[in-house]
């Protein structure tokens, strides 16, 4: 198997065949989606097909429409619930306000040190560069390229999408959890790095975004999905693919050892 290297045009990437290999490899039940950031509200109205909300949302119902739904949306700041939202995705200030984390204080955290404390740690884009975000399924490509991709996957489905990762050009994956709010463990911490970002979902992503109670949350620039397949494609003709077959907890464990390891 030759190296992968990850593309630096992202524009060159057929991303309805790299959700075709995702869905064949690793049989994945929800919709892999892009997300984009737009420096204006006119760059992002003019993707084509974009809905526009009627309603106030969180940031997870958006994400969870195009996931969920299949549908292309894009949104301001003004489409948002509040700022805690809005911060993660740079459409809002990390002010004094927002640092104090005054509004989970009794609910989520039990001291304002506490509620501060989670703030800061909070993966956020910067505020200033842009007016608006976009998500639109993946294989649909009107995002053209998405800075990230978020994919939805059990937690056997996700451990093989990070071997994948792995294959060529081993790293320790590193990530953290900040808790409720882990929408900033996973699109936010991928958009302010660039780098593959695993997050737990939390309470507001499974009550408001739809999310399963068994679904864990890949944040990822895309041009890293062409090394995730090749790695895939290895490791199934090694006979590691899924679903993972399970051996039986009481069997002499020498003959599936010898095939796996």
């Amino acid at each position: 198997m030759t190296e992968t290297m990850i593309a630096t045009d992202q524009s060159v990437l057929d991303l309805p065949a790299l959700v075709n290999d995702l869905n064949r490899l690793l049989r994945l039940r929800t919709t892999p989606i892009g997300m984009k950031m737009f420096t204006t509200q006119a760059e992002m109205e003019a993707v084509p097909r974009i809905r526009r909300p009627k309603d106030i949302h969180t940031t997870d119902q958006i994400v969870g429409q195009a996931s969920r739904n299949g549908w292309t949306v894009g949104i301001t700041m003004d489409d948002l619930v509040g700022a805690q939202c809005g911060t993660v995705i740079g459409l809002h200030p990390r002010d004094e306000q927002w640092l104090s984390g005054d509004r989970m204080q009794g609910v989520w955290y039990g001291t304002a040190e506490d509620a501060a404390a989670h703030q800061a740690e909070m993966s956020v884009l910067a505020y200033g560069q842009y007016e608006a975000m976009a998500v639109s399924p993946l294989a649909a490509g009107r995002l053209n390229p998405p800075d990230i991709c978020l994919i939805y996957a059990t937690p056997a489905q996700m451990i093989l999408f990070i071997n994948g990762l792995q294959w060529i050009g081993y790293k320790k994956l590193d990530w953290g959890c900040v808790g409720e709010s882990s929408c900033a463990d996973s699109w936010g911490r991928a958009l302010q790095t660039g780098e593959p970002s695993l997050s737990i979902p939390c309470f507001a992503e499974r009550r408001y975004g739809g999310v399963m109670e068994d679904e864990l949350l890949m944040a990822i620039p895309p041009s890293y999905l062409p090394k995730v397949i090749a790695g895939l494609e290895a490791l199934s003709k090694n006979g590691l693919r899924y679903p993972i077959p399970q051996y039986g907890v009481n069997n002499d464990v020498r003959a599936g050892m010898g095939a796996s390891y």
